[in-house]
């Protein structure tokens, strides 16, 4: 386990994960903005992913892959209008995005990155 190295670890899960070069984030949701729009979620989401990035010692240039989790798909343009502002050109990092039923309902958008060191 030396070769570990565990962001926020909580009793349930850790907020990240380190293992060499690499940081696996786990899905972040929007705590502060929980119940508002998925355009106010996924901001705040996108700001926890930069939190945690800096403190693995990276950044979202260096995502590798991307999974969103939409409750409702009808918001993927909503979700897109703040992504698209966030990711850098030419950094875009591979990406799927689905719909699923989140944890609770004041959850709009989930999100969980790979990214390198």
């Amino acid at each position: 386990m030396s070769d570990l190295k565990r962001l926020k670890p909580g009793k349930r899960m850790s907020q990240g994960v380190i293992r060499g070069d690499l940081v696996y984030l786990a899905g972040q949701v929007a705590e502060k903005a929980a119940g508002r729009s998925v355009r106010e979620q996924t901001a705040e989401v996108l700001a926890q992913i930069d939190a945690l990035l800096a403190e693995a010692g990276t950044d979202k240039t260096r995502i590798m892959m991307a999974t969103i989790y939409l409750a409702d798909i009808a918001t993927f343009t909503e979700m897109n209008s703040v992504w698209d502002t966030w990711v850098v050109e030419g950094a875009t990092p591979a990406r799927a995005t689905v719909q699923a039923k989140l944890v609770t309902p004041e959850y709009k958008v989930e999100i969980a990155v790979v990214a390198a060191i």
